[in-house]
């Protein structure tokens, strides 16, 4: 491992170490050493190194929506009336503060924004869009699409390990 002009440059065992958490974030050092072919002083030093330069974010658990009694789930695009920086602020203060908005996409197409909603289910959906998002006047256009199956859901990235991979070091 060595610094390069600001990029942190993994090797293979960062990249194993990597995809040997996103498996099990829970696992030790000895058992990803063990998986990997290190020693637990060198995967406690390289994880470190990896949380240090901002590749591993944090550690969260993963929670059943529907044992939380979160049993509708929708995609929500968003359209601001306007686009100055007052009503981004605005925007983004919003996200922040609702519970409900598990993820939020700003995108490209017809859309400003893409909002993932949970609700207990469809007269929740139905209250939040209704009385909390069409309340704020700096949004223009709302369209609601309801989850009808998971298909797929990923919480890890697909990855492969390069020669020359760097990750810039913030």
């Amino acid at each position: 491992m060595c610094i390069i002009k600001g990029f942190y440059a993994m090797d293979k065992f960062d990249w194993q170490i990597i995809q040997a958490l996103q498996k099990n974030g829970r696992l030790t050092n000895q058992e990803i050493g063990d998986l990997i072919g290190l020693s637990a002083s060198q995967c406690s030093r390289r994880r470190q190194l990896l949380e240090q330069k901002g590749v591993i974010l944090g550690y969260t658990a993963r929670i059943q929506q529907q044992a939380l009694g979160l049993e509708v789930t929708a995609m929500i695009h968003i359209n601001l009336r306007t686009h100055e920086a007052k009503s981004q602020q605005a925007f983004q203060e919003l996200i922040e503060a609702e519970d409900n908005i598990q993820d939020a996409f700003s995108i490209s197409g017809d859309a400003d924004f893409i909002l993932k909603v949970v609700a207990e289910n469809l007269e929740q959906l139905s209250q939040f869009v209704t009385e909390r998002l069409l309340s704020y006047n700096f949004i223009g256009h709302i369209k609601s699409y309801i989850v009808l199956k998971k298909i797929k859901e990923q919480n890890h990235f697909l990855i492969k390990p390069k020669s020359m991979s760097y990750h810039h070091s913030q």
